[in-house]
């Protein structure tokens, strides 16, 4: 049976495989942003079939399927789940040079222990043989959590949602690791979508209050950042595609608010205004309580709107939007700082042309308060491979300070993806191991090591003040 052994995988010197298995390999995972169901972990859900854990919701493996022309029904229409894997199964061999190959027989190596290559002649054996270790509580969802040493999980939640399983979590003795909620109000912040009105309603549900004006959108929003933050939450996250800035009065957004929920149609202006005065209200509670804020910037969403139409959102018909934020940005953060308001921020680009930009943008306003108090965020979505990777550390490395860096996140939500830490930490250990063999570094390994364990965990557990259990 042909194999691919992943032991040396991306560690292209002795210096990095040094670097990789006596100083990152064993770090704990803080994983600080993902999109895992917190009902799952609660539950600690028994996944019925390969299938389930490895491919529902899985975007990145649905468009490559479709790239080789393989039907939706075995993406994600009607076939069954045997036929769905049998069919990425297929799919894998021809997926040499994307990182969903390296991520593949990681994940395979490292939840079942299976080395061989998956191919269409070994499916059927590694479909049975998976689903039968599947049965074993390590491989349900709590149990991968502890399996890869997993010591803080934050989600994404809406503001609306009533963390009912966070709470289930907390109250758990079996779940070591803390999962906590983290505040994503897109919803609020988007006046110009048609469900806005809808959403208005459902907010006041949960904060108890009725809305009719922006006034009391303020005060319902501050009362459920308050209600995330009694419930252990200490981040914040927003997703744009361009990130606009317009100033504006709060009585200038009030009217606009008005408008949209009568239903009627907003300009571009009134959108940009209501959403920077809304986001910086928002930053400036998250300030107050000690948050960190990330801003995820430059997706373009739902593109195909046929398919949109037939499976709905979030389901692989995403991309890369190309723009220019320089001045926006930095007048956004550039307000929060005079008013001595600006939060621990980590901003990510889709875009990798920002990477240098955001660098020199995020030295304009550090301070004393954090060590490195503003983060260029790991490489995104379609650039969490190794020349993405290798990109945005390079940026960081030349321009900011890497020594600082929180380090990576999984932003799935797969329970299987957590090798994507492994694979971070490899493509981090290959570029110190280049610097110390080309003589750029010292081989002094246990000093550029430790830089490496913080950028791998300790740095995390520093900046964003959750309390870690030690396992």
């Amino acid at each position: 049976m042909k194999h691919f052994y992943t032991e040396n995988l991306l560690l292209t010197s002795n210096s990095a495989k040094k670097l990789y298995f006596e100083y990152a390999s064993e770090m704990p995972i803080y994983d600080y942003h993902n999109h895992l169901n917190p009902a799952d972990v609660a539950a600690n859900k028994q996944f019925r079939n390969l299938t389930e854990l490895w491919l529902d919701g899985d975007h990145y493996k649905w468009r490559a399927m479709r790239w080789l022309g393989i039907d939706e029904s075995l993406i994600t229409g009607k076939a069954g789940d045997r036929e769905k894997f049998l069919a990425w199964a297929r799919a894998v061999p021809r997926l040499v040079g994307n990182p969903l190959y390296h991520w593949s027989h990681l994940e395979l190596a490292r939840y079942f222990g299976i080395e061989e290559r998956l191919s269409e002649e070994n499916a059927e054996e590694i479909w049975e043989r998976c689903n039968e270790q599947l049965k074993d509580k390590s491989l349900h969802a709590a149990g991968i959590l502890q399996q890869f040493d997993v010591r803080v999980a934050c989600t994404t939640d809406d503001p609306a949602d009533d963390l009912a399983a966070h709470g289930q979590i907390k109250s758990s003795a079996d779940i070591k690791a803390q999962v906590l909620p983290t505040f994503r109000p897109d919803r609020a912040l988007n006046a110009a979508a048609p469900e806005f009105m809808e959403y208005v309603l459902k907010l006041g549900r949960a904060a108890d209050c009725t809305i009719t004006s922006y006034t009391e959108l303020l005060a319902a929003l501050k009362k459920r950042v308050e209600y995330f933050h009694e419930s252990g939450c200490r981040l914040s996250d927003h997703g744009f595609g361009a990130f606009p800035f317009e100033r504006a009065t709060e009585r200038e957004v009030a009217v606009v608010f008005a408008k949209a929920v009568q239903g009627e149609r907003l300009t571009e202006l009134e959108e940009s205004r209501y959403r920077t005065y809304t986001l910086l209200r928002l930053a400036e509670m998250y300030y107050d309580r000690g948050w960190a804020m990330q801003l995820h910037i430059g997706a373009i969403r739902n593109n195909n709107a046929r398919m949109m139409d037939t499976i709905g959102k979030d389901s692989g018909y995403d991309s890369i939007l190309d723009f220019h934020m320089a001045a926006s940005l930095n007048a956004f953060l550039n307000e929060l700082e005079l008013a001595n308001k600006l939060p621990k921020t980590i901003v990510y680009s889709l875009y990798p042309y920002h990477y240098e930009m955001l660098a020199t943008t995020i030295g304009n306003f550090q301070s004393g308060e954090s060590v490195g108090k503003l983060q260029l965020g790991s490489a995104w979505w379609f650039h969490d491979q190794k020349e993405g990777m290798m990109q945005q550390l390079k940026a960081l490395s030349s321009i900011g300070v890497i020594s600082t860096f929180v380090g990576m996140l999984t932003d799935s939500r797969s329970f299987m993806s957590f090798p994507r830490h492994e694979y971070f930490r490899r493509v981090l250990c290959r570029l110190f191991g280049e610097w110390i063999e080309e003589g750029e570094l010292p081989a002094d390994y246990d000093y550029i090591g430790g830089i490496v364990q913080d950028i791998c965990y300790r740095n995390a557990v520093r900046y964003f003040g959750i309390s870690v259990i030690e396992q």
